[in-house]
């Protein structure tokens, strides 16, 4: 054979075994980032992850786009957050016209499953807008141990599709329970300087947080969630943050800086700029850097 036709050759098997391996893989969407990452931890190379709302963004005021239906049609698993926190879900799969991933089949899941959710109140926001949390605040992967319930939930749905790799995702699994456990003693340990101390934030989507690490969230600036701080809820918070010495003021990147900046000069606290979700910025890559950043961002600032 000329070595023309041989180079020929070879490079169409190459291709053909690339195409298949990545035709192997199991296609899934997730409506978040941090859950893209923790399937992408369990599934390894067995899985292609796609996520829906970019990682700057509150996935309860997220609008789908056409190419969100694109992604959806192709997937043979979903994950969510649940909690309604992404409400708009259900209809954009119903929209996909994909048998596989329709709401009530296994392929279907939500992540909130088996969480003991904070904050269920039943809360009902009036024509002020904002977003109800009535089924509690789902923000629930804030607390690094509620890993352990949503990766034993990606666990099971990775092996009901595909139990071909449950050895794969059992092992996955174990290595990163492994590593959290040993993350979560450090992390306790370098923010125990800010346990009980009270602080302010601008959204309350750091419950879980503060029940782990044991923080002291003594107020926020919105009124409710998602109604913008209102000069009455501020004045309020000043008398407060002053009375009780409250050093710390805390704001997603996101999340406006005007109202925070304000709160905090007047009474004499440092603004902590922290992430509520994987790839957010350049230093929060996956899901334990995003404990990494926003504890050693916390610490820096009770300083």
């Amino acid at each position: 054979m000329k070595p023309f036709f041989s180079k020929i050759l070879l490079i169409s098997i190459s291709f053909f075994f690339i195409n298949s391996s990545v035709a192997t893989k199991l296609e899934i969407v997730t409506t978040t980032s941090d859950l893209k990452n923790l399937v992408e931890i369990i599934g390894k190379d067995r899985v292609i992850v796609t996520s829906l709302v970019p990682p700057n963004l509150d996935a309860e005021e997220y609008q789908p786009r056409t190419q969100d239906l694109v992604k959806l049609r192709n997937a043979k698993l979903v994950f969510r957050v649940g909690a309604d926190y992404d409400l708009w879900f259900d209809s954009l799969v119903k929209r996909s016209e994909n048998p596989l991933i329709q709401k009530g089949l296994i392929s279907n899941v939500d992540c909130s499953t088996n969480i003991a959710l904070l904050d269920v109140r039943g809360i009902q926001v009036s024509g002020a807008g904002g977003h109800s949390h009535g089924s509690g605040n789902p923000h629930y992967w804030l607390d690094p141990l509620n890993a352990e319930v949503i990766t034993k939930t990606i666990l099971l749905a990775l092996i009901s599709i595909d139990p071909a790799g449950e050895q794969i995702y059992e092992n996955s699994r174990n290595l990163f329970i492994e590593e959290l456990k040993g993350k979560l003693t450090s992390w306790e340990q370098k923010i125990k300087p800010l346990q009980g101390q009270p602080i302010f934030a601008y959204h309350n989507n750091w419950a879980y947080f503060a029940r782990r690490f044991r923080l002291n969230i003594a107020g926020y600036l919105e009124p409710k969630p998602g109604i913008p701080p209102s000069a009455a809820n501020i004045n309020r918070l000043i008398a407060f943050g002053k009375s009780k010495q409250v050093k710390i003021v805390i704001r997603k990147a996101s999340e406006p800086a005007k109202s925070v900046d304000f709160l905090a000069e007047k009474i004499g606290a440092r603004v902590a700029i922290l992430e509520g979700s994987v790839g957010s910025n350049d230093k929060v890559n996956n899901y334990f850097q995003l404990f990494d950043y926003n504890i050693t961002e916390l610490v820096n600032s009770y300083r």
